[in-house]
């Protein structure tokens, strides 16, 4: 009965912070070329970061806490993947280009972990971080296949966080200047809204709607629909293509690399010590 109790300065800790966030609620602010909203997941983010960061929290405090994350991630699994069967018909009817757009998420990889190698010399992290967009569904397949303790749980988690506090108003800033231009078609922009949360979703989407405000429930449409194709073939993408890609792009382009040994980066800091 202790052990089961031992831990309750973290679960009353959680409760707090969700309390208050749920309290402060969805915050929506309009700039005029784009708008954007801030979620309550967002406040808790950045209360946790400032309460670790200013020490309030002990080491040993967040060090027993991060296994409640891979337990979360458990019924957020679960939750994902209960949304595929009642939605395989949808997928059907949805034709090829919502089916297929998933295969643009190859491009997370194809960009990003190249720089991460080259560049940045990241370790394996970089796979979790650069196989996706590293939204919900993506933590669920890290969690399943590496555990979210691992460098690639790392990796996932550091761009998951990166995309809640900016990704939002990149979407929206980055819709909000493409959709004028005519370059792309008003349905291929709703759907690219889609590939990203809903917090993200609504941020484009908005500047969508408001460059061609007559079609607006046909683009909210495309963007719903491919919101829930993203997590239901984006998930079976990332599984089997998306992480095996990067997991020979990783082996390919540290196997003869200066900066890499046996696939691990080199601590240049120790190896300098050490000579």
């Amino acid at each position: 009965m202790k052990k089961f109790f031992e831990d309750w300065k973290i679960h009353a800790l959680a409760f707090i912070l969700t309390l208050v966030a749920e309290l402060i609620g969805t915050k929506r602010f309009d700039l005029g070329f784009t708008a954007f909203s801030l979620f309550p997941m967002l406040y808790v983010l950045i209360f946790g970061g400032i309460l670790g960061g200013a020490k309030v929290l002990p080491r040993k405090m967040m060090e027993e806490a991060s296994p409640y994350i891979g337990i979360s991630v458990l019924l957020l699994t679960a939750k994902v993947g209960s949304t595929i069967g009642p939605n395989l018909a949808n997928v059907i009817k949805a034709g090829p280009a919502l089916l297929l757009q998933e295969f643009g998420n190859l491009g997370t990889a194809v960009l990003a972990l190249p720089i991460a190698v080259y560049v940045f010399h990241m370790g394996r992290a970089c796979i979790g971080s650069s196989f996706s967009i590293s939204r919900e569904g993506s933590l669920a397949v890290v969690a399943s296949k590496y555990g979210l303790d691992s460098e690639e749980g790392m990796g996932v988690m550091g761009s998951y966080i990166t995309g809640t506090v900016l990704g939002t108003l990149f979407y929206g800033i980055m819709v909000s200047i493409l959709a004028p231009t005519g370059i792309f078609h008003p349905y291929a922009l709703a759907m690219a809204c889609g590939t990203g949360s809903a917090s993200m979703m609504s941020a484009s989407l908005g500047a969508v709607i408001d460059a061609y405000p007559a079609m607006a429930e046909e683009l909210t449409a495309y963007a719903a629909t491919s919101n829930m194709l993203s997590s239901v073939d984006g998930l079976y993408m990332s599984l089997f293509i998306a992480v095996p890609m990067c997991e020979w792009m990783y082996k390919k382009f540290t196997a003869n690399n200066k900066h890499y040994n046996d696939g691990k980066p080199i601590d240049k800091k120790a190896k300098k010590e050490a000579e």
